[in-house]
């Protein structure tokens, strides 16, 4: 764990400067206990009333920026008595990943403890409720004289003084090409790979979105055909909220809805959005839910990593991503359903073969028995280079709190013993993998028994897929990779 340690003092008067003192040694010496590493420690000299107190919010900032893993305080007032500020700190608990834990055992969100912090959080979550519901007033009000109220206007519009007006780019044309196309019996997967493959701007893309992808997908096709914007109404108050403290919405009855007939130019006559609206409806009674086949959810692409689609006029699997968008995203990666199986059944069919020879087991399981005595002595010697490693941290931690050495050298010390102790971490976990793998042999019969209770059976089920198999890749090529639940021994 890296800590971040928030100190606040009232005044700069001798008897603080005493009261910072302690508490810095009070913080080291809990994070000596714990194993734990400083990262920095953040002094502010202001009233707990205010949040803008300057080492605070760099070490929101710095929160924000996944810097620590920890945020120690003595107590819960030095860290917030506003709400604005209060919920700054409960996210960065609650989304950030960043734990709390003050010295008077108010709050330790590791052991799920919040005590007066959930207190605080609702009474400051009220206040701020009262607040949003006072600004979604004033948005209704805005609303209810056709002025439009969102950041972010409809594929094909810009926002001028409240007023929607129909973009000078190719968006517009877009918009009706997507009603056209889905009129014509296109389905909304389809036009979103076409619009994919001629490189069109999609709506997050145009609205300057940080995140915006290049790929059009089945649910933007149909936000943008469900839109009522297009025929030229201002339709607002549709969806809202579920909470102050949720950024999920929920969807509010279409009475409820705020309408502006003819508020500015439409890009899509009523009659063709109307009928629109009809195929859709029509069109989501025909389709039927998707089947999914034996290997679905174990199958994947070996290079861009998406699942692989059954495809019943191949008789068998195709990459998701060339599925959905052509050569643009990937190759077909197709691979027959019959290879699968029989590849599957032959491995287990010949490993069966091979445990029935009294030979070949005496052989692996002294080479096990050898493996696994190697393995151990790895194991220890990681252990106790671990161990030294921890005891250093140890050490640098007594010359910082000493003052005998810089923050900075602390860091730095830190950091290197950091990066060795993570690559330790690793190898023992890597050896530990190999070790648990060596156990399969162990209990050779079982894995017999089990093996052959597979072959009674003239097909592969979904029953032996799962229980034998961890997952498949399939290369360009078309040759699939297997990742079998025991190791088949060489």
């Amino acid at each position: 764990m890296r800590c971040a340690v928030y100190i606040r003092v009232s005044t700069d008067k001798e008897e603080q400067k005493a009261s910072l003192k302690y508490q810095k040694d009070l913080f080291y010496r809990y994070i000596e206990e714990q194993g734990w590493d400083i990262y920095e420690i953040y002094v502010d000299v202001q009233t707990g009333t205010t949040a803008k107190r300057k080492n605070l919010q760099k070490m929101i900032e710095d929160a924000q920026d996944k810097k620590f893993d920890m945020i120690l305080a003595k107590e819960l007032s030095r860290l917030a008595r506003n709400g604005e500020l209060s919920y700054k700190i409960k996210n960065l608990c609650e989304n950030q990943g960043i734990h709390i834990i003050t010295l008077d055992n108010a709050i330790n969100t590791l052991e799920g403890n919040t005590n007066m912090f959930g207190l605080y959080a609702w009474l400051y979550e009220q206040e701020s409720q009262n607040t949003s519901n006072r600004v979604k007033e004033t948005l209704r009000t805005r609303a209810k004289k056709g002025l439009f109220q969102g950041s972010i206007p409809p594929y094909g519009y810009n926002v001028q003084d409240g007023k929607l007006q129909v973009r000078d780019d190719i968006t517009p044309d877009i918009v009706k090409r997507i009603f056209d196309e889905y009129l014509s019996g296109s389905g909304r997967e389809s036009i979103a790979r076409r619009l994919y493959n001629e490189d069109i701007p999609t709506p997050a893309d145009v609205a300057g979105k940080k995140n915006a992808g290049d790929k059009w997908n089945d649910s933007t096709i149909k936000l943008i055909l469900t839109n009522p914007h297009y025929v030229g109404d201002l339709v607002q108050g549709r969806s809202t909220t579920v909470s102050v403290t949720s950024k999920k919405r929920k969807t509010i009855e279409k009475e409820q809805h705020i309408v502006h007939k003819d508020t500015h130019e439409p890009i899509i006559s009523r009659e063709v959005f109307n009928a629109v609206q009809r195929q859709l409806k029509r069109r989501s009674k025909m389709i039927p839910a998707p089947k999914k086949h034996l290997f679905t959810n174990i199958l994947f692409c070996a290079d861009c990593g998406k699942g692989m689609w059954y495809r019943s006029n191949r008789k068998g699997y195709i990459c998701g991503s060339y599925a959905r968008y052509g050569n643009k995203a990937c190759t077909s990666h197709t691979v027959k359903e019959d290879l699968l199986k029989n590849t599957i059944l032959t491995d287990i069919k010949t490993l069966v073969e091979d445990i029935n020879k009294e030979e070949y087991v005496k052989q692996l399981e002294l080479k096990s028995k050898q493996s696994k005595k190697d393995i151990q002595k790895q194991i220890d010697k990681v252990n106790k280079q671990i161990d030294l490693l921890k005891r250093r941290k140890s050490k640098y931690l007594k010359l910082l709190a000493d003052e005998k050495i810089a923050h900075d050298d602390y860091l730095e010390n830190v950091e290197a013993n950091n990066t060795e102790i993570n690559e330790l971490v690793q190898k023992k976990s890597e050896l530990l993998i190999s070790l648990e793998s060596e156990q399969v042999v162990d209990n050779i019969n079982h894995l017999k028994q089990e093996l052959l209770s597979f072959l009674n059976f003239d097909e592969l089920t979904p029953e032996m897929l799962h229980r034998l198999v961890h997952r498949i890749e399939v290369k360009e090529n078309g040759i699939p990779k297997i990742q079998y639940a025991f190791s088949i021994p060489q």
